[in-house]
């Protein structure tokens, strides 16, 4: 492997590495348990914190990451899929690598994979590559966010018996890969929970409790079921959803500090780690003298989070969306657009390309906006061409503007706007 002198170079080595099969086909723990064997398993090399589930898990991975941080340690963080750089997956002290580190880091470690004869995935690539990382400079933590599922996913390579697993609120996502009913999708989650681990999870209805009780009962691992959080002032900036998120986060994070001694944090700290930035999610910037808000919510249950924070903050507004969609077998377009449609004054749909981990399609754009026709949104239109479309957006009358739905669309928005916003 040559040098790869930045993240244009390490994007077209990384394009190699996309699977040409479906992602049912891909997603086996198979490659990735080999390739760390023969890597010398670095993932065992430092104390693990395991993210998995259908809602949450990017924010509850940085909220993690945020109060570990605060206690004065050192720590790594892997989340997928990136939003606006591929370095965003390897991230020390929640700061994503330099591009100088991470492309000469990466090109060393593509000629230790070269060398072992296996030929990873774009995903399973790169989480070794974050396992790799980690142990080279000696984390104290890793939080771990899971790519998809949690059983087969490539990140389940972690057999340590400190390992923490969070596991944030459970719904239908990818089910022509996890299965088509609660359980089984559940069950999928679940699989990160490893012999006498200890697990941290919201009361969730009676179908994902029973499967969440009976994994970690076969795994004799402790299940620390976490009733919803009262109102805590320190919280008041936080949209609900979020307020979810970093709830669940404190309670494994102030478990992990009883265990290993940590000191005790001040209400300030903790303050301070609720404001943690998280890229696109419910993300406000000003736009001139407008609000531009992005979230890479795509499936009903996200989306419906989404509003009712956005409700919580704006209440009685009306904005124009724009929307992009992946063409999954799961994806509930008309339930997606029903949560939408309370808020929306006016509805932009947009296509664009998927570049990372898996081939992937967007929804033909005419699909979304007859399902929102027929439906009666007052006023919709396609353009298909994303800059484009984001324009439009950026030239409509409402003073508050939504660009929400695949993270893929906001790969392509947010480097359009955020040189020409502020963060709010």
């Amino acid at each position: 492997m040559e040098q790869i002198r930045n993240f244009e170079g390490a994007r077209e080595v990384l394009k190699t590495y996309i699977p040409q099969t479906s992602q049912r086909e891909a997603y086996t723990l198979e490659r990735m348990t080999t390739l760390m064997e023969k890597l010398g398993n670095p993932q065992e090399k430092y104390k693990v914190i395991h993210i998995a589930g259908t809602s949450g898990k990017t924010s509850t991975a940085y909220y993690v990451s945020s109060i570990l941080k605060a206690h004065g340690l050192k720590v790594g963080l892997t989340v997928s899929p990136h939003v606006d750089e591929v370095n965003e997956r390897i991230q020390i002290g929640l700061k994503p690598l330099p591009e100088k580190i991470f492309c000469s880091n990466l090109a060393q470690f593509i000629n230790l994979v070269e060398k072992t004869g296996i030929k990873p995935t774009y995903f399973e690539l790169l989480v070794a590559f974050a396992y790799w990382y980690f142990a080279k400079v000696a984390v104290d933590y890793a939080v771990v966010e899971v790519g998809l599922g949690g059983l087969l996913d490539g990140t389940n390579v972690v057999n340590r018996q400190d390992k923490t697993c969070v596991i944030t609120d459970i719904g239908y996502d990818h089910v022509s890969v996890l299965g088509e009913t609660i359980e089984a999708i559940a069950t999928q989650k679940a699989g990160i929970i490893r012999p006498y681990n200890t697990v941290f999870a919201y009361e969730q209805g009676s179908e994902v409790m029973t499967i969440l009780r009976e994994v970690a009962d076969q795994q004799q691992a402790e299940l620390h079921e976490i009733l919803p959080m009262k109102a805590e002032e320190l919280l008041k900036e936080l949209p609900l959803f979020q307020r979810r998120n970093w709830y669940l986060a404190k309670e494994a994070v102030q478990y992990i500090a009883e265990r290993d001694g940590l000191d005790t944090l001040t209400q300030e700290q903790l303050a301070k780690s609720a404001q943690t930035y998280i890229p696109a999610r419910m993300e406000t910037c000003q736009y001139h003298d407008k609000t531009l808000i992005m979230d890479g919510s795509h499936n009903a249950q996200k989306i419906h989070a989404l509003v009712g924070g956005l409700k919580q903050k704006f209440p009685k507004t009306h904005m124009s969306v724009l929307i992009g969609l992946l063409e999954e077998k799961d994806v509930h377009v008309k339930q997606i657009l029903q949560e939408l449609k309370s808020l929306t004054a006016h509805l932009v749909v947009t296509s664009f390309f998927a570049d990372q981990d898996i081939p992937k399609k967007p929804l033909n754009p005419e699909t979304i906006a007859k399902a929102a026709k027929d439906m009666g949104f007052d006023s919709v239109e396609v353009i298909t061409d994303a800059p484009t479309a984001l324009r439009s957006l950026l030239d409509r009358p409402e003073k508050h503007m939504l660009v929400t739905g695949s993270f893929y669309l906001l790969n392509h928005i947010r480097p359009l706007v955020k040189h020409d916003t502020v963060n709010v």
